[in-house]
């Protein structure tokens, strides 16, 4: 993120247009979901499922919620574009969060189990989002109609998907660890993360969604550690220059002029974050210093967020003035981010480190 803003066009403009690797960093969300996926695998991920539904709808709701009162009733947008906010604004940074806990080895442990649940849930909250601003952007649309054009096809899609992974992929990935060259084989665990994203595009969910899907149904093959072998490096660069690009983003004439708006409007949205998520966490069972441990870790908003604030600014939804604020807010509150996840590991570590240090 500083590096971006070092050489983006705020600071020393080294880079003017970040369109030029925005497209490709996207990428390294993907293979990052993808590896994911994997390490999930679908009988543990069944086992998630009232997490899931349960604590992730419930966390979209209620700090969606109370987002867009507070929008509401402290500016001059309508009630529809102030329910656009607080529902963006509800996200949080799947790329980030996931990241961190990957790298203490939390995705499956203590409160990275709920911590992913609602990631994933938020993730398929963008489609109706984004919806919502096509309709917004044309009041004549039919949202409804919309919506349910678009869950047959990304059914359709993902039954396909399902069919040809499950079914296909053992063997043909045998055969090329057989008789393939490793560069074969490393091609090949490419296109199966690239095309099973871009399917997922095509009917209006996200890339990330694609890698998701992709890994959670090659969890159980046999060639599961030699794929994560392979995509790990394309992951890691990557997934460096998606967190470039959005440090590309700022805008430092605004904190120069706005610095003290931009401090109390982030520390409110993570303060409303904090207070809604922490409860629900205690709800399902994670008590005292886990469900704040779960609650630190998904204060800020997310790369959604930027996505979809994007989207209504150039559909002259959003001022260019507020989608500058939001755009600042979403990117402080991520620098904000790491900080909180040492807190959050501090106050409830893994078991074994837990005993590690009694004994």
């Amino acid at each position: 993120l500083v590096a971006g803003l070092v050489i983006g066009p705020s600071g020393l403009g080294y880079i003017e247009n970040r369109e030029e690797i925005h497209h490709l960093s996207e990428l390294g969300v993907v293979f990052l979901l993808f590896i994911i996926g994997i390490e999930l695998q679908p009988a543990r991920l069944w086992k998630m499922r009232h997490l899931v539904m349960g604590l992730g709808n419930l966390q979209l709701l209620a700090s969606g919620s109370v987002l867009t009162v507070v929008v509401y009733l402290l500016s001059y947008l309508s009630w529809e574009v102030s329910l656009l906010i607080g529902a963006t604004l509800a996200l949080s940074s799947t790329a980030f969060v996931l990241q961190l806990l990957a790298d203490r080895k939390m995705i499956s442990v203590g409160y990275g189990t709920p911590v992913v649940a609602i990631l994933l849930m938020q993730d398929m909250a963008v489609v109706p989002l984004l919806a919502y601003v096509s309709l917004l952007a044309s009041p004549g649309l039919d949202l409804g109609e919309d919506l349910l054009l678009a869950l047959v096809e990304a059914l359709a899609i993902l039954l396909t998907l399902v069919v040809i992974i499950r079914f296909t992929l053992n063997p043909v990935l045998r055969l090329l660890a057989r008789h393939g060259s490793p560069e074969i084989f490393t091609a090949s665990a490419l296109l199966l993360v690239l095309g099973s994203a871009l399917a997922m595009e095509r009917v209006g969910l996200s890339l990330a969604m694609g890698g998701f899907v992709a890994g959670l149904l090659i969890a159980d093959s046999s060639y599961r550690h030699q794929i994560i072998a392979e995509i790990r490096p394309f992951r890691g660069l990557l997934l460096g220059l998606f967190f470039i690009s959005m440090g590309m983003s700022m805008d430092l004439q605004l904190l120069w002029e706005k610095p003290i708006t931009i401090l109390l409007v982030t520390t409110a949205l993570m303060s409303i974050k904090l207070i809604t998520i922490l409860p629900l966490a205690h709800l399902f069972g994670y008590r005292g210093k886990a469900a704040l441990s779960v609650a630190l870790m998904l204060a800020q908003a997310g790369e959604f967020s930027l996505v979809l604030f994007a989207l209504a600014n150039s559909e002259g939804i959003l001022e260019d003035e507020l989608f500058q604020l939001l755009l600042m807010t979403v990117l402080f509150s991520m620098l904000i981010t790491p900080l909180l996840e040492r807190l959050a590991y501090r106050l409830s570590p893994p078991l074994q480190e837990q005993n590690t240090t009694e004994a």
